[in-house]
């Protein structure tokens, strides 16, 4: 006779289940293990800038404060009326010749006069040498600054452009309506004979470019720069600050 087992203490009766939660165990703990971080706890040397002062030219800044104007009226309507007029006035037809030569035309011949070296007359063209106006030796002279030291001649310069512009400046209704500001820097050069030419300009939008180069443009006719007693051209540099406050 075999003896019966008790089926409440059989020990392989779980073991699917508990296979199971003991994988799921290990699964989790190794992607515990492989999510894992750790990070260096020492200090890291980002070092330093050094930077060493850089002397530049002082330029004054032109700033300007201009309140928006109040909208304009709207446009006024109007109207067409067309007119019908009888044509009496009798026109005369213009007649235009042909310019082409034909075989009736007589040639002239240009083959008998020879040309000899001698007879070309050959001019040396100097070129002018373009100085900025930070290193020339004799800077240009404005107008009314006449007979001074070169640092009073560069104050006396400095003071005049600084009144040409403010006395000069418009803000221009385009800007204001879109609301457009910012700084515009003119480059010009003052030519050997004391003339404002090749003036450019940068700034944050054409219309404020526009009117900085009006501005400039109006500029007197100065005393030439000299450079080793020489006529030059002069490099100079503005800039003009467009700045607006609306009202409220």
């Amino acid at each position: 006779m075999l003896p019966k087992k008790n089926p409440d203490v059989e020990i392989g009766r779980n073991s699917s289940l508990y296979f199971a939660i003991g994988l799921n165990i290990m699964l989790f703990l190794s992607w515990q293990a492989l999510e894992y971080r750790t990070y260096e706890t020492e200090d890291v040397d980002i070092g330093y800038v050094n930077m060493q002062a850089q002397t530049e030219e002082e330029i004054p800044i032109v700033q300007f404060t201009q309140t928006l104007p109040p909208p304009p009226p709207p446009p006024a309507i109007v109207t067409e009326s067309v007119e019908i007029v009888e044509d009496e006035e009798i026109i005369e037809e213009t007649v235009f010749e042909s310019t082409e030569v034909t075989q009736t035309d007589a040639i002239v011949e240009y083959g008998d006069t020879d040309l000899g070296v001698s007879d070309v007359a050959v001019t040396e063209v100097e070129e002018v040498a373009e100085v900025p106006f930070s290193v020339i030796e004799n800077v240009p002279v404005f107008p009314g600054c006449e007979g001074k030291s070169k640092a009073a001649t560069v104050r006396c310069f400095n003071s005049k452009m600084l009144e040409h512009v403010k006395n000069n400046f418009h803000y221009p209704e385009a800007a204001l309506d879109l609301a457009i500001g910012g700084r515009v820097t003119v480059v010009f050069i003052i030519d050997e004979k004391g003339y404002v030419t090749s003036i450019r300009s940068r700034g944050p939008d054409k219309i404020l470019e526009k009117e900085a180069e009006r501005i400039v443009s109006l500029l007197p006719k100065m005393k030439p720069g000299k450079q080793r007693g020489r006529p030059v051209k002069v490099n100079y540099a503005v800039p003009i600050v467009f700045k607006y406050s609306a009202t409220q």
